[in-house]
């Protein structure tokens, strides 16, 4: 389920990359639709980041790397 949440998180913040180049492109500067969508983007990020340092604090996240 948490890795599911995560994947979820991460194609929500391409989606909101996504779309903020679209209004950068489409609007010309003129309205603040490209600020909104990189808050949006920021505060994806910040929940994937804090999710992930859940994950391996809680146990359900383990490193399978052998160095």
């Amino acid at each position: 389920m948490l890795k599911a949440a995560i994947v979820l998180l991460l194609l929500a913040t391409l989606v909101s990359l996504f779309s903020g180049l679209f209004f950068l492109v489409k609007d010309e500067g003129k309205t603040s639709r490209v600020v909104n969508a990189l808050t949006v983007r920021v505060t994806l990020t910040a929940l994937t980041v804090a999710l992930i340092a859940w994950g391996f604090y809680s146990g359900q996240l383990v490193s399978q790397v052998t160095w």
